[in-house]
């Protein structure tokens, strides 16, 4: 049994702990693909960073991985999504122009995650803004998505076997402004926690500056040596992924139990059994109707330390679901 896991990556760490706890031989495979194998009596189960099993069926995280046939099967199951259409060259986006113009839109690549080369357009007014976010998403993949923006705030939903787990939100990379430090020094200061690190040994990732987040900050009339006034928030990106240095607050008890069902049930659709469900809500305490709400992507391998250590709120321990879910 070889139990040497303390370089893999957080998930699959927090998995390893419980199941030693349960009694469970580990093996670690391969470090590197955060592969392990667990053993107990005849069951034996082969895991993949740490929410790749076999209860999973092949197909049902090719459907997740397609974002253009996960809209396509949510729709079927009577599940809101936003409006988008699918292109696969800059001409095609031209001839879809004028459906956006004045409005708020993403851009993203058709099959990639962890908001690689996804981008959000405010008010959509320049041809050549629109052409440069186009190409920036065909760089990732050979077909990309242009999606009406849906307002409200974002969601992480943890489905594991036709049950929410765990309920996050996440908070685009941020500082907090003392009235005395500039944003470089108040980003040095909040890296220094130690909850922040790199390659997801931690959990929460270190936040950079980089073009993103230098372009968002000239978009707000800001860059890196504006110094905010005590308490002022400035967010460094657009998009909200842990990834990229955004912070994870649980709210899990705080959202209405309506949302958990469509969740679900949007998990079901695609034939899942564990899933990452990334749902816009304008308010978690209203009830959803047609206009409040839109579930935005499903995750076929949805992190666990977020729930586990999230920046505010409580450990949700969703380790146990998965080795329920095994069998262990």
């Amino acid at each position: 049994m070889q139990t040497n896991y303390e370089r893999l990556e957080l998930s699959t760490q927090i998995v390893i702990k419980e199941a030693l706890k349960r009694g469970v031989d580990v093996e670690v495979l391969d470090h590197d693909d955060n592969f392990i194998r667990l053993k107990k009596g005849s069951n034996v189960e082969y895991v993949k960073q740490a929410t790749k099993t076999s209860v999973d069926t092949y197909i049902a995280p090719l459907i997740m991985e397609n974002k253009e046939i996960t809209k396509l099967v949510l729709k079927e199951h009577d599940i809101n999504v936003p409006p988008s259409v699918t292109v696969d060259n800059i001409n095609k986006a031209l001839d879809k122009y004028s459906n956006f113009i004045y409005k708020d839109i993403v851009i993203k690549p058709k099959s990639t995650n962890f908001g690689d080369g996804v981008l959000i357009l405010k008010c959509l007014k320049s041809k050549e803004e629109y052409i440069k976010a186009v190409k920036h998403a065909l760089s990732y993949d050979n077909s990309v998505m242009i999606e009406e923006f849906v307002p409200g705030k974002e969601y992480r939903f943890l489905v594991i076997d036709d049950e929410v787990a765990a309920v996050m939100h996440r908070v685009p990379a941020n500082v907090v402004g003392d009235g005395v430090q500039n944003i470089k020094e108040l980003v040095f200061e909040k890296n220094m926690n130690p909850m922040r690190g790199k390659g997801y040994l931690t959990p929460l990732e270190k936040i950079s500056i980089g073009p993103v987040e230098e372009n968002y900050l000239a978009s707000q009339m800001k860059n890196i040596s504006y110094v905010p006034n005590g308490g002022e928030i400035v967010y460094l990106r657009e998009n909200s992924n842990i990834s990229t240095g955004g912070d994870s607050i649980d709210f899990t008890d705080d959202v209405l139990k309506h949302y958990k069902i469509i969740a679900v049930n949007s998990t079901k659709a695609v034939g899942a059994k564990i899933c990452g469900v990334d749902m816009i809500i304008q308010d978690i305490k209203a009830k959803p109707d047609k206009n409040n709400h839109s579930v935005i992507e499903l995750n076929f391998n949805p992190v666990l330390y977020p729930h586990n250590f999230p920046y505010k709120g409580q450990n949700r321990h969703v380790e146990n679901k998965i080795l329920d879910l095994l069998r262990f």
